[in-house]
């Protein structure tokens, strides 16, 4: 029955790393590369390669750990109230998905970014940048979407 972990501090575990890697992403997509996207490709390259040093230090970790409170809390809530699992098995998806696509997609462009030259940006870096957004759009709001539902299954419970 949800409750037994979501009522406690691993609900508020929860609440906080998942709200972390949400905000992060969203502010991310939503603040910061609308910005980078009006640099000169010299510039922006750089300030690319210098958040690939930060976040991509901090973000995986953070994006694993909502994975798998996600799951303990959809472990909790099976068999409980139906708005429980419902909201941890939707955040559980999302939080999924957004690994996935952050393997599939995200990281591999973010390789190929950390070892460009930084004074010579690839003819199809503009493309490039625009194919990890596009993902990257994605990836915020699945978080931001899985945040809401980690956070309404563990207020209701």
């Amino acid at each position: 029955m949800i409750g037994v972990f979501a009522t406690g501090l691993l609900g508020a575990m929860a609440i906080v790393i998942t709200g972390f890697v949400a905000c992060t992403e969203f502010g991310s997509y939503a603040f910061v590369h609308p910005v980078l996207r009006r640099l000169p490709e010299k510039q922006w390259l750089q300030v690319e390669q210098g958040l690939l040093g930060t976040f991509g230090k901090v973000m995986p970790i953070g994006m694993i750990i909502s994975v798998i409170l996600a799951i303990v809390l959809l472990v909790d809530a099976w068999g409980g109230p139906v708005l429980g699992v419902v909201m941890t098995g939707l955040a559980t998806i999302c939080f999924v998905v957004t690994v996935l696509c952050t393997v599939r997609v995200n990281v591999p462009i973010n390789l190929a970014t950390a070892r460009i030259p930084m004074d010579r940006p690839p003819a199809d870096w503009r493309a490039m940048r625009a194919r990890w957004e596009v993902f990257q759009a994605l990836r915020s709001w699945l978080m931001l979407g899985g945040f809401a539902a980690i956070t309404v299954a563990v207020v209701s419970a």
